[in-house]
């Protein structure tokens, strides 16, 4: 019998416990993959929502927190405390563009959507938009609505129909080319269409400014403090701050995944120790008929391998499923309401890592259950009963 055989037949030996720990491993990895790949993907849409945002600073009302930050790349409402006069002190700045916005939220048949407020005639060259069906706004204060693509899907909506925001009817005008962001999430208004319904009167909830000049980003800063007493920050320091958010969450999830694991590991080294004690006799024969203790360690190390490729390989395939599962769930979340559009990111290499990783953990985890089959003398093993 060759030693693949006789490693195989050993591991269907206890199908039930070969099933349970399995089972272990298999749930343990798949924790750990799922949040893997979700940290992954938010990490990515994260820094892609930060670039489509097109701006090199960003205005925010004073004493904004990292929420705030958070919630423009996200596009959750956001407090509206900036002044019509502070935007335009602002604009007076020469060398920069500052494009105002108001963000809020609505319902469309019960379900929560992004609203946003713009600035018509300057927010198409700013955001690069493209309209797939229907038009773009003909007036800066034109009474209708601009879809984004999920949204236009999700409620089954096209240029002609109508959409009811704050309990008011507007035209659906047209619907934007998709972008694989947030802005597929929202429902777009006139700048002063949006102020009108939700009663915030030259008021806005944040400005994103972009400079003529990139080497110049930090000196701009400082000619907006001058004239505004309002939070200004750039678009990588708010990106490192969402980042830092987003990394600690992700830190502490896996660290919750790896108890799983842990947990895991120790099922291996009990099944192992077990199967040492039940196998005695067949050591001290295989002794007997010549195989050294270096081929009793192998034998017992490639038994704990396999749990860890089998595990690995199941978790993975778990772990996959469920990430896309998760998705919708925690897409309900303002700080991860974007994950929708990072569902796609798994990458192949992270899943050949985690069954790479499964296979050494077993097989360190039959170490020493392999050390101590290895190390039972020929006599006390084969009068063993």
């Amino acid at each position: 019998m060759t030693p693949a055989k006789l490693v195989f037949k050993n591991i269907v030996r206890r199908r039930g416990r070969f099933v349970f720990t399995l089972l272990g491993i298999v749930i343990g990895m798949a924790s750990f993959v799922t949040f893997v790949a979700l940290g992954g993907s938010l990490t990515a849409q994260i820094k892609k929502e930060s670039a489509a945002l097109g701006a090199n600073l960003v205005v925010t009302p004073k004493g904004s927190c990292a929420f705030e930050q958070v919630s423009i790349l996200t596009g959750e409402q956001l407090p509206t405390t900036i002044t019509a006069e502070e935007v335009a002190a602002i604009r007076a700045i020469p060398g920069m563009t500052a494009i105002p916005f108001l963000a809020e939220r609505s319902a469309i048949q019960n379900r929560p959507v992004s609203v946003l407020g713009v600035p018509t005639e300057e927010s198409l060259p700013f955001k690069g938009w493209r309209v797939s069906a229907g038009r773009y706004f003909s007036a800066p204060d034109e009474h209708g609505a601009l879809l984004g693509s999920v949204v236009a899907g999700q409620f089954a909506l096209q240029p002609g129909g109508e959409v009811t925001i704050r309990g008011t009817r507007l035209p659906v005008l047209g619907v934007l080319e998709e972008t694989g962001g947030k802005d597929d999430l929202t429902v777009f208004l006139s700048l002063p269409v949006a102020q009108r319904l939700y009663d915030q009167q030259d008021r806005v909830s944040y400005v994103a400014v972009r400079v003529d000049d990139l080497e110049e980003v930090d000196a701009y800063a400082l000619k907006i403090k001058d004239v505004v007493s309002l939070g200004v920050v750039s678009d990588k320091q708010m990106l490192a701050s969402v980042l830092s958010i987003v990394g600690t969450v992700s830190v502490t999830l896996q660290l919750i995944a790896a108890v799983a694991v842990l947990a895991a590991a120790f099922g291996i080294v009990n099944t192992m120790m077990t199967a040492t004690y039940e196998r005695k006799r067949e050591i001290g024969i295989l002794q007997a008929m010549g195989a050294t203790r270096g081929t009793i360690f192998r034998l017992f190390l490639l038994e704990s391998g396999i749990y860890g490729l089998l595990g690995g390989i199941g978790g993975a395939a778990l772990g996959l499923v469920a990430s896309m599962l998760a998705t919708p769930l925690i897409s309900q979340n303002a700080a991860s309401s974007f994950v929708k559009g990072a569902q796609g990111g798994i990458d192949p290499l992270m899943l050949a890592g985690a069954v790479l990783f499964s296979t050494l953990i077993a097989m360190l985890s039959g170490l020493y259950p392999a050390w101590r089959a290895s190390r039972l003398s020929p006599v006390e093993a084969i009068s063993y009963e």
